[in-house]
């Protein structure tokens, strides 16, 4: 170890830099995919558990258990091997033909999981409005469904944005167990840098700090978010 000869240059610059450089967009390709995708089934499984039809709110009720409960590499295995023996042979034969099957096959993982989380946050918000703003709109003839999406859902949404961006970095660094199937992202690019450099230290350190950067950044914007206009929106109310 006391001989050991760190060479920063040879991992921050080249082919190596352009590897990290890759493996950090597709992370935020991942990330940004995924959370999409979990935003508008967790908004999904959300009103499915707050439903008066009991059956449905069991079925919300089994999902949260399942996902919430199983590792997300098992997951991840899961979607991976097993997807064929699920989804429709149409979608097979597209998978077949694709060469993001290992990038779909993440993405479906994480939405799944992520998704799961997102519900209960969107729930905890719906908790938080005046049960009042519920009963005047079924009073005014609505629906369920319809309370949801013009009274309730909206601003359930504007008070879970703090949670949703904590989901977020949790799904951006979450992704990094993409690499067990494959998938080139950040962390997958620093293991191939110390399978072909043999400096290991530099490479996870590099990777290290590009995770630490993004969460730092991301955070410092949610910050900036909740004096500029949470705060602000607050004092008015």
């Amino acid at each position: 170890m006391l001989n050991y000869q760190f060479d920063w240059h040879l991992i921050l610059n080249g082919e190596y830099r352009q590897w990290l450089l890759s493996g950090l967009w597709l992370t935020l390709k991942l990330a940004t995919v995924s959370m999409i995708l979990s935003f508008f089934l967790g908004l999904i499984i959300a009103v499915m558990k707050m439903s008066g039809q009991r059956f449905v709110r069991a079925g919300a009720s089994v999902y949260l258990e399942v996902v919430r409960n199983t590792p997300l590499l098992v997951q991840i295995f899961f979607w991976y091997f097993g997807s064929f023996k699920l989804l429709p042979a149409a979608w097979n034969e597209w998978l077949n033909a694709t060469n993001e099957f290992e990038f779909i096959a993440a993405t479906m993982a994480l939405t799944i999981y992520t998704s799961a989380f997102i519900a209960e946050d969107i729930r905890s918000g719906v908790r938080a409005i005046p049960k009042e703003q519920t009963e005047a709109g079924f009073s005014s003839g609505l629906s369920f469904l319809q309370v949801m999406r013009w009274i309730i859902l909206p601003q359930a949404v504007r008070m879970t944005i703090p949670p949703l961006v904590n989901q977020f970095l949790n799904l951006a660094k979450n992704s990094s167990l993409a690499m067990t199937i494959g998938v080139a992202e950040l962390t997958y690019q620093a293991r191939q840098i110390e399978s072909h450099t043999l400096k290991g230290f530099e490479a996870f350190t590099a990777a290290t700090l590009i995770y630490l950067i993004l969460s730092l950044v991301i955070t410092g914007l949610m910050e900036i978010y909740n004096e500029k206009i949470l705060k602000p929106r607050g004092a008015q109310a």
